[in-house]
């Protein structure tokens, strides 16, 4: 019947249809616009962290004048705004591994040196009163705050509350940055600051200082008498509140943070770390001496130190003492570790610029490094996080592998390394 015949095919035909429509991909939603972000963002606020912030003890006035007027600040790095996807991993292709040298700009680091030294005079009692206090010797604040905020000259420029709501929804890491900006709502409810002078940094970093919200709840320290902790306006209570956030990290009080030494070639430079740790006598016996021909301090011989070639053998060379570690708690990082215990000892007239020459090594590509690193890790050896970064652990693989390969160890990475460690 030709009638039923081609009901039939129609209906197979309609059925065709269906199944290669739900085989075609529907096409991606298109990403909110700004203004659909910004009702999200607000309507986030008023609800979520609202509700959030009243739990931690944060008032009804008190939430209300923080977020008038606030706004998402659209040119933050680092955001991930609602409808798009995060961004991949850093690219491991760029040509960013070179000399440590290039962090040590000698003209900088005169600048900080003169200004701190004059600053350090006009505040020497303060200064004074903060080392009896706390144990961190002067320069060493003095030293972090030229550092972090040009002794309080550098602009802070942007208020903190945007920044810390904006990062808290939607950024890389937005669940760290909501618990700061409930942090900051609690300073603002403590009194301390305004909301509009809670100024601070890109990443939320408040004050000269550069504490973040809940480090400032940790640390921070009416130092003037005036019952607030204003690390925005007060010296006093800046400088201590750095000295305060060190002697918590565990800094020794009477110690030095580390001196420039000579590594005779004999000595592997694989033994760094400061899980290696031996009383600076042991690694005088060994043959290490200061530079200029500088004695240890008595009082360090029979405490531990550390070695540091943070360069390998291409640049200077150090034993640091415990304290070198408490000042990468401010900064997890060994060149501004050193950066900082530098400029502190050219303050106190006690230093000036390394006696050893940052070696001329050529940059190389983080993946390079990183495939090092991998290479190294099939190995056995551990290279800590393998990064593309060359850290202690990275550095004295490197060296410990150098040896057994019959390579003079240099304790860092170059290219003349990349085939042989294949």
């Amino acid at each position: 019947m030709p009638g039923r015949a081609e009901g039939g095919i129609r209906a197979r035909l309609a059925t065709c249809c269906l199944i290669l429509s739900l085989l075609i991909p529907l096409p991606a939603l298109a990403a909110p616009s700004k203004s659909e972000v910004e009702a999200q963002f607000r309507s986030w606020i008023a609800k979520d962290v609202t509700q959030e912030a009243r739990q931690a003890g944060v008032s009804a006035p008190t939430i209300e004048n923080a977020f008038s007027g606030v706004k998402l600040y659209w040119d933050l790095p680092d955001l991930v705004p609602p409808g798009t996807t995060p961004p991949k991993e850093r690219d491991q292709s760029q040509a960013e591994f070179a000399s440590p040298g290039a962090y040590f700009s000698e003209q900088r680091l005169q600048g900080l040196a003169a200004t701190g030294r004059s600053l350090y005079a006009t505040h020497a009692a303060t200064l004074r009163k903060v080392e009896q206090t706390y144990g961190v010797p002067g320069a060493i604040v003095v030293a972090i705050w030229g550092r972090e905020s040009g002794y309080g000259r550098a602009k802070l420029p942007y208020p903190a509350i945007g920044v810390l709501a904006t990062k808290a929804f939607m950024s890389t890491r937005k669940e760290m940055f909501r618990t700061e900006l409930i942090d900051a709502l609690r300073i603002l409810e403590h009194g301390d600051v305004t909301a509009e002078n809670m100024m601070g940094s890109w990443a939320g970093a408040l004050g000269q200082p550069q504490f973040m919200p809940s480090s400032y709840a940790r640390y921070a320290v009416d130092f003037d008498g005036d019952g607030r902790a204003d690390i925005w306006n007060s010296v006093p209570d800046t400088l201590a509140s750095i000295a305060h956030y060190l002697a918590l990290k565990g800094w020794q009080r009477g110690r030095d943070w580390g001196f420039e030494v000579n590594i005779p070639a004999k000595i592997s430079c694989a033994q760094e770390g400061p899980d290696l740790a031996k009383p600076i006598s042991a690694w005088a016996a060994m043959g290490i001496t200061r530079v200029a021909a500088k004695p240890f301090p008595s009082g360090e011989a029979k405490l531990d130190g550390m070695m540091l070639v943070p360069a390998g053998r291409h640049g200077p060379e150090f034993l640091v003492t415990p304290n070198f570690y408490v000042l990468k708690e401010y900064n997890n990082s060994d060149l501004y570790a050193l950066f900082i215990g530098n400029l502190a000892d050219r303050i106190s007239h006690n230093g000036g610029a390394f006696e050893a020459p940052w070696g001329a090594v050529g940059k190389m590509l983080r993946s390079d490094v990183l495939s090092m690193q991998q290479s190294l890790q099939a190995k056995g050896y551990d290279v800590g996080r393998a990064d593309g970064l060359a850290g202690f652990k990275t550095r004295r693989s490197l060296g410990d592998w150098q040896a057994k390969a019959g390579l003079s160890p240099t304790c860092f990475p170059d290219e003349s390394l990349k085939a042989k460690l294949r």
